[in-house]
């Protein structure tokens, strides 16, 4: 009887104020992974939240969602490989172009209705939403994973933003002064910025102001309307231990504890496919293949002139006109190069496969930013933060603890004593207080225990370097990622600062008000060492140190005299004509914060570049992308 009210409950709020159900504008399918499948047995809750969300326009997006085709044609002028942070950027903005025929092929499916809701991101990070990537041979960090370290990968229309925390970060501007100075023409920050207001449409321009931010562009971002207490008391104990508070780590206080922008929109998250296919849905000279993954590049005399692909239990060909540009990851877009017969001559010859271009850079240079996680109880009930009157606000408003992450919006830039005060080298992230999995009971404990929350210490600046490689020449087995993580002493050095960071904050008075107490298990590899001094975290961060999931890197951008460059400073593959790469993997060092935003920036670039390259006037390179 108890369930049967809630239920009632559920349903006459969510009805009564105005839920809009598609019931008859898209009758597709969308894809899963269901709120059932990642969370298992946690009761009626989930399921009924999950098939509202789908029902609901205002959260899943039934009625915008792109029409993929079944089969490409023969031939288009551009192929865009991968439909994630840069790849969905590059497909709109070339579509622009009305003469212009466009194919998208995206390796997994349309992004799930789970997806939208922002507090399951933890959930779907570990989903089947995943490519399920694992790093190998690790000597320096996951030791206690036998050496493995989880590499975080979406396989889904949309990319790391389907997955991701949606932290807007742009990184710090000397990031993109030190790209230009490495001779990478026309990477300044001052040359990039246009491009990150391209992409920007600000819900808070009065806040963040426009020297900084702007309206118009297609991905919408603003400050998470829902805040649980405790973020309150973390900004108010960052003041206290003396390490600020900015208004905005975007603007011109890149140091300190803040609230940060996500890249969502009234309680709903949005993906780069959300912002930029979903309104041009019904563009004609752009077509879009889900499902549908790549194997390698057709090279014909030093030319990229297709792709080849497996879709439906089939390989096929598809022919470029212009030029190919694989959008396909840090992992992907090398794997892709390898596959085709692009990079180190002897690692190709090795694994039989016929050498198109000698380029030992492929797959190198590949870095991360390593992160330790620290545990604490606080004085308060381990109750869950998702039940029936939270989910009904939900499915009804968009609004409470369902519409954000939890206190993740809190981050820290601080800088280390290795480093500028102006060029924080450390990053601080939050996470608990998550309305995800729940059997749905008002005040129903997760434990008998005190509630948990997390920070973490992440490494913003990493020296250390490693490699992706072929496993063998058969494209659907996975390659091999070596991320040689902690390899080089000062990213060991710059954790435990920011692990020192995290204990001064824990001490101020106002975290002590709430009992907050390091809540963590001795590692047994480290218990020769006193737990939590300086030499017992040494030990524990070989031990439990994990990649972020900001893997950049692995076909850097460089000018023609450094011999481990893949693309030039317009992302073109050296030696290989009409073929680019746009993504993570073409920055040649990873930047101050989160990878998605100045990967749609790498987009915009290389879509320009594109436009430049074809003869296009400015004006008609210039543009939004429009509604139809």
């Amino acid at each position: 009887m108890h369930i049967n009210f809630q239920l009632i409950l559920l349903l006459s709020v969510t009805m009564t104020h105005h839920l809009t159900l598609a019931q008859t504008c898209n009758e597709r399918q969308l894809p899963g992974p269901t709120l059932v499948d990642m969370c298992g047995e946690s009761g009626m809750l989930m399921s009924f939240l999950d098939s509202f969300v789908r029902k609901n326009e205002k959260i899943s997006g039934i009625c915008e969602r792109v029409k993929p085709i079944e089969t490409p044609d023969p031939e288009y002028d551009y192929i865009v490989v991968g439909g994630g942070a840069a790849g969905s950027v590059v497909a709109a903005r070339l579509s622009e172009i009305s003469h212009w025929k466009v194919l998208l092929l995206e390796a997994g499916d349309d992004e799930p209705a789970s997806a939208q809701i922002p507090s399951f991101t933890t959930d779907i990070e570990g989903s089947s939403l995943e490519w399920g990537y694992l790093t190998t041979n690790e000597s320096h960090a996951c030791l206690s994973t036998n050496a493995s370290c989880t590499y975080a990968a979406a396989k889904a229309l949309g990319g790391c933003t389907v997955h991701n925390g949606m932290i807007y970060l742009r990184g710090n501007p000397t990031d993109y002064n030190n790209w230009a100075a490495m001779g990478n023409e026309g990477w300044t920050w001052d040359e990039v910025k246009p491009f990150f207001l391209k992409v920007e449409d600000n819900g808070e321009i009065d806040r963040v102001g426009r020297f900084w931010h702007a309206t118009g562009g297609p991905l919408f971002v603003e400050r998470s309307r829902y805040q649980p207490p405790f973020t309150d008391s973390i900004l108010r104990a960052a003041e206290e231990a003396g390490f600020g508070v900015s208004e905005d780590l975007n603007g011109d206080e890149t140091t300190g504890f803040a609230i940060v922008q996500t890249t969502s929109k009234n309680g709903v998250r949005r993906s780069s496919a959300t912002s930029y296919l979903r309104p041009i849905r019904n563009r004609e000279n752009l077509h879009i293949s889900l499902n549908t993954t790549v194997t390698r590049v057709i090279i014909e005399d030093g030319k990229a002139v297709g792709v080849e692909y497996f879709k439906n239990d089939e390989f096929k060909t598809v022919r470029a006109l212009r030029e190919v540009i694989l959008s396909a990851g840090n992992v992907k877009s090398p794997h892709i190069l390898l596959l085709s017969g692009i990079g180190p001559k002897e690692h190709l010859e090795s694994m039989g496969i016929t050498v198109v271009k000698d380029l030992p850079g492929v797959g190198s240079n590949y870095h991360d930013h390593p992160y330790f996680m620290l545990s604490f109880t606080i004085n308060e009930n381990d109750v869950y933060d998702n039940d029936w009157a939270v989910a009904a606000e939900y499915l009804a408003f968009q609004t409470g603890p369902l519409s954000s992450y939890g206190i993740a919006g809190v981050i820290a830039h601080i800088a280390s004593t290795a480093t500028t005060p102006d060029y924080p080298d450390i990053q601080i992230f939050s996470a608990g207080y998550q309305a995800d999995c729940a059997p749905g009971e008002i005040g129903a404990l997760r434990s008998t225990g005190r509630r948990t929350v997390t920070l973490s210490a992440l490494y913003l600046h990493p020296k250390s370097r490693g490699r992706i490689s072929l496993a063998s020449n058969d494209p659907f087995e996975s390659p091999l990622i070596w991320g040689n993580f902690l390899s080089e002493p000062s990213d060991v050095v710059g954790i435990l600062e920011g692990i020192n960071i995290v204990l001064k904050l824990t001490n101020s008075n106002t975290l002590r008000s709430h009992n907050m107490t390091l809540s963590m298990s001795i590692l047994e590899a480290c218990r020769g060492y006193t737990f939590a001094t300086t030499e017992y975290w040494k030990c524990a961060l070989h031990q439990a140190v994990k990649p972020v999931g900001h893997g950049t890197g692995s076909c850097k951008m460089g000018p023609k005299h450094d011999a481990m460059a893949v693309v030039d400073h317009k992302l073109r593959v050296r030696g290989i004509k009409g073929l680019r790469v746009a993504d993570t993997s073409i920055m040649p060092q990873i930047i101050t914060g989160n990878t998605a935003s100045p990967t749609m920036m790498i987009g915009e670039r290389v879509s320009e570049f594109i436009k430049e390259s074809s003869g296009l006037s400015s004006e008609s390179r210039m543009g939004v992308v429009p509604t139809k």
